[in-house]
């Protein structure tokens, strides 16, 4: 498995506060099956002129040299669209030195040139992957088939599946449209993990979509590749989901 979304490079955000926590999640991590992780922490793209960029390729320098052997790391960015218009181009700020970058909205709500600003991120060159949509207030099925057309790839956060409310039934409901590429942990040095997304959708049945959603489709876009399409899970699987879970 490949995990593009972590909060795992100690003491730079709000996710891991240090080397003593970080590292226990890679060891489990690569127990489970994970051969590549991302560290992404948060950037405000009205903050790009002041990113620490070289502290943070130190700090991954030394979590790669602690970390298990065989996992590999890399550096991203989880990038923060608060202000529109922003140069994104620059090489530092792409994830783990693709031409990807990681992207997300307030979860307070979409702004309304959301969808403009996806599109011009596009036209950057930059293949833009929205990091769990599911969370926005004002996300829809629409939207999230809107901004596909536009090139945008989708991820979302594994445990929001098994999860309960709006954010998870719109994950479910964009799983079974097959319109999620890509599954990530967003562990922020907690219990979160892909593994667990990768068991449940293997329990329902999900073989052909679980090697896309949990590898396929990261390895492509770190390798400047096209996302192949994540074929629906089948809606009577997801219904007696759906049923568990109230709906």
């Amino acid at each position: 498995m490949i995990d593009i979304h972590t909060h795992l490079l100690p003491g730079v955000d709000d996710g891991s506060p240090s080397f003593d926590v970080s590292l226990p999640v890679l060891e489990r991590f690569a127990e489970e099956g994970v051969t590549t992780v991302v560290c992404t922490p948060h950037l405000n793209a009205s903050q790009i002129a002041q990113a620490p960029y070289a502290y943070h390729v130190e700090l991954l320098a030394e979590l790669q040299r602690r970390a298990p052997v065989g996992l590999e790391l890399r550096l991203g960015w989880e990038i923060m669209l608060d202000s529109p218009g922003v140069d994104l181009s620059a090489q530092e700020l792409a994830l783990g030195n693709s031409r990807a970058l990681l992207v997300e909205f307030t979860r307070g709500g979409l702004p309304p040139g959301a969808s403009t600003e996806l599109r011009r991120i596009t036209r950057l060159a930059r293949t833009p992957i929205l990091a769990h949509p599911e969370r926005y207030f004002g996300c829809t099925l629409d939207l999230v088939r809107e901004w596909r057309k536009l090139g945008v790839v989708i991820q979302t956060d594994a445990s929001v599946l098994m999860g309960r409310g709006a954010p998870s039934d719109l994950a479910r409901d964009m799983l079974e449209q097959g319109y999620i590429d890509i599954l990530a942990s967003d562990n922020h040095g907690d219990h979160r993990a892909l593994s667990t997304a990768r068991d449940w959708l293997l329990e329902r049945g999900g073989d052909e979509q679980v090697d896309l959603l949990t590898h396929g489709n990261a390895d492509c876009v770190l390798n400047d590749e096209d996302t192949i399409p994540v074929p629906p899970l089948k809606s009577g699987l997801l219904g007696r989901v759906k049923r568990f879970f109230g709906r």
